[in-house]
């Protein structure tokens, strides 16, 4: 709703705006020739809050505790909620807005204040809720690729700072790449064959060990991509030794067949790397498993998607992808990426061995002989999320079966130079447990594993839904391509936004008015489940109210994600962004809440937020 003196909306290119005040409840853009004014939208509740307070209270002006918990209960679905418990969240909520209070009850505004309350009405659970008492590939499992790059694959530096970050975050599986130093007497983390610089392995274990738990309990994971000689790997395992100290896990012989359970592993640190050629050749496995390495191959024509890590590093890397092959080795994998650090006779020192806790390997021949399930403990194979797109449309059960007993890490391909990442989706429908994604990028598919990972409490270990973890009288698994009935049906009601105006400035949007938002909603998972929905555009407001209901019929929910987006429409240019999150369905509560809303990286808005309803039927 605007009152404007003067022509009508020009567009930015044509003219040139002086100043923008805010005055009276109206924002004032005042140009060369004209002013315009648009009056201030006053935050105010939706109706269907209104008529929940009304309900709740039985037309009464003020919420009583017993009222609230009749709210939480029967809105909310808080089924097990008491009247102090209630009570309890009433006094968080007054003591912010009225510290002074002595009544314990809310009005309509302190109400409607509470639902925008993101840590006390958010969606998803805040606590650890999953069983955790299954074996170690039971889970989902937060995985970092090459953690240690603060940028692009090819020439940013190494460090131990992103790794902390991705520690701190949530993220269970680290990996490093490990190249003797120029004297070969010392160990290098770098991303080999590029120009990236290196950074010690002692100050990448350190930092792993200081923050490895300060935001989850459950073990981590580090990967390790091996190309030193025996000799270096003593240094190795002595190194990890004296810095993990207890927390570091070393299995012992005689060990039951199935790896232990996150809960079993809580403050341990756990190695994963492929055993040494003698290892494999005295166990008669070298048929099955050879040299785990993922050096890319960016000499190829790379197509990568536009998830990238910013603007400035694109400008720095926009020409990686020409001319690459006098840089780097021609092989993509490197299969054998160790032999010639190594010497005839030298063989690999017992400490070396004894602390790998999870064996790595990758098919030596076919891939379905790779995904054959044998005896003994399980092991971890890594594919390229080329290989892996084989797989499931080749081997798909295969697959499945082989994520029941072992772990699948699936990387990005390597010409993902900007370190962009692919869509994590359809590794989590066939079972792979550690989904490899550029931490230190942006785009909608880290949005996703966000997303997944938001869940049970954040912890960076997600049970797998048990349809993955069974198989039938005659063997058979879930199959994603196969459209079942429908499970569930989720209704989204979009009410209204708020909080651009204090992060933003008046004319971070539109120049010359205020701005025009939408909401944009994706549904992801299996194939039969995904679609999109879109809000009208509400024009020339900075707290949108769209009031409008969706419904999203979901066949296998356990796998579905809710993405959100906000944009800004522009008539002459490409809609603006206006911020993301990601939801898992399997964790959203019922009933009214706060949907907080995140920048392209996922950090989140200080300010910015939505007011939903989700519904299950």
């Amino acid at each position: 709703m605007f009152q404007e003196i003067g022509s009508c909306k020009p567009e930015r290119r044509h003219c040139k705006r002086t100043t923008t005040t805010m005055e009276d409840n109206y924002h004032y853009y005042k140009m060369i020739v004209f002013n315009r004014k648009f009056k201030i939208t006053e935050r105010k509740p939706p109706p269907d809050v209104t008529d929940a307070f009304t309900f709740c209270t039985d037309g009464d002006s003020q919420m009583s505790p017993d009222h609230f918990r009749r709210f939480l209960i029967e809105f909310q679905r808080q089924e097990h909620t008491t009247i102090d418990d209630a009570k309890r969240l009433m006094e968080l909520v007054l003591h912010r807005f009225r510290p002074n209070f002595t009544h314990c009850s809310f009005t309509l505004d302190d109400f409607f204040k509470y639902l925008f309350l993101d840590d006390l009405n958010f969606p998803i659970p805040s606590q650890v809720h999953h069983d955790m008492t299954a074996p170690l590939q039971h889970y989902f499992i937060y995985t970092g690729h090459n953690s240690y790059l603060t940028g692009n694959q090819f020439n940013s530096d190494c460090s131990e700072v992103p790794i902390i970050k991705a520690l701190r975050k949530g993220v269970r599986v680290i990996e490093l790449d490990l190249w003797p130093n120029s004297a070969k007497d010392g160990i290098h983390v770098l991303h080999g064959w590029t120009m990236t610089t290196p950074v010690r392995l002692s100050k990448c274990l350190k930092s792993i060990k200081e923050h490895a738990f300060v935001n989850s309990h459950y073990p981590v994971i580090i990967t390790l991509e091996d190309h030193l000689t025996p000799n270096l790997r003593t240094k190795v395992a002595a190194m990890a030794t004296e810095i993990f100290g207890d927390m570091l896990y070393c299995p012992k012989a005689g060990d039951n067949d199935e790896f232990p359970s996150p809960e079993e592993l809580k403050h341990r640190i756990i190695l994963s790397t492929k055993p040494p050629k003698e290892c494999l050749e005295s166990n008669k496995l070298e048929e099955e498993l050879i040299a785990e390495d993922e050096t890319p191959c960016i000499c190829e024509n790379a197509n990568p998607s536009d998830e990238t890590i910013g603007s400035n590093q694109e400008s720095n890397v926009s020409n990686l992808n020409q001319n690459l092959s006098e840089f780097l080795r021609i092989d993509s994998e490197d299969e054998d990426g160790d032999a010639a650090n190594e010497k005839p006779g030298q063989k690999t020192p017992r400490e070396y061995i004894q602390i790998i806790g999870i064996h790595a390997a990758k098919a030596n021949k076919e891939l379905r002989l790779a995904l054959e399930v044998g005896s003994g403990k399980g092991k971890r194979i890594s594919m390229s999320e080329q290989t892996l797109e084989k797989a499931a449309e080749d081997y798909g059960s295969d697959l499945v079966r082989f994520t029941q007993k072992n772990f699948v890490r699936v990387f990005p391909k390597g010409t993902r130079v900007t370190s962009s990442n692919f869509k994590p989706l359809l590794a989590w429908m066939h079972g792979a447990q550690m989904v490899a994604s550029n931490m230190q990028g942006y785009g909608k598919s880290l949005w996703m594993m966000h997303g997944m990972f938001r869940s049970n409490g954040g912890c960076g270990y997600v049970k797998k839904p048990d349809f993955l973890m069974r198989s039938g009288p005659n063997n058979e698994v879930f199959n994603p391509k196969v459209t079942l009935p429908v499970k569930k049906t989720l209704k989204v009601t979009v009410y209204m936004g708020d909080g651009w105006h204090m992060d933003f400035s008046q004319t971070h949007f539109d120049t010359f008015s205020p701005p025009d938002f939408y909401t944009k909603m994706y549904m992801v998972g299996v194939p039969a489940d995904v679609t999109k929905k879109k809000t009208k555009v509400i024009k020339n407001d900075w707290i949108p109210i769209w009031n409008e209901e969706f419904t999203f019929p979901l066949t296998v929910p356990e796998l579905a994600l809710l993405k959100i987006v906000v944009r800004e429409h522009d008539v002459s240019e490409k809609d603006d962004f206006a911020g993301q999150t990601c939801l898992p369905v399997s964790e959203l509560r019922s009933g009214i809440r706060s949907i907080p809303l995140h920048n392209k990286k996922g950090e989140k808005f200080e300010s910015v937020k939505l007011l939903m309803r989700f519904v299950f039927e």
